[in-house]
């Protein structure tokens, strides 16, 4: 059961998520240790249930990501590109940019002007600001419903 992948640390989390099978591939294992949830959820970032992260909205529980990037692990190569519609806090949309790498671009829309905001910083404070210099992670507002205009991905 996911509940029980709760943990006291980012480490720990991913341990038990993938002791849980949640996730199987070793570059979910990678992105998720690289980018720590502390620096994305406010409150009670290694408990395996969503939190609220303001503007009534919550960030998933930890168990949906992992299970969301093991699902697409075969499209987050290296150079795809990714579009992370309802990005919140930033937090999917970089392990999808680690995965992809500096040939690929993860892109998230977020229609929260204060989210986008918050995103950015967050990617800042868990030392990952080198992926939005090199326009490989990059957050937006918007309707996802519309995709974007500024930055276009299409299917290869």
């Amino acid at each position: 059961m996911a509940w029980s992948c709760s943990s006291s640390s980012n480490k720990g989390l991913v341990s038990n998520l993938e002791n849980a099978r949640i996730f199987q591939n070793s570059r979910v294992r990678e992105a998720m240790l690289g980018v720590d949830r502390k620096h994305y959820c406010p409150r009670n970032p290694y408990q395996d249930s969503p939190q609220l992260i303001g503007y009534n909205v919550t960030i998933s529980a930890p168990h949906m990501h992992a299970m969301c990037l093991d699902a697409l692990a075969d499209h987050l190569k290296p150079g795809s590109k990714a579009l992370d519609v309802g990005s919140g806090t930033g937090y999917l949309t970089a392990c999808m940019a680690i995965m992809v790498g500096f040939s690929g671009k993860a892109v998230g829309v977020e229609h929260v002007p204060q989210l986008v905001q918050q995103s950015i910083s967050n990617i800042k404070a868990d030392g990952k600001e080198y992926l939005l210099d090199s326009k490989s992670l990059i957050m937006i507002e918007g309707d996802g419903r519309k995709g974007t205009n500024t930055h276009r991905i299409q299917a290869a």
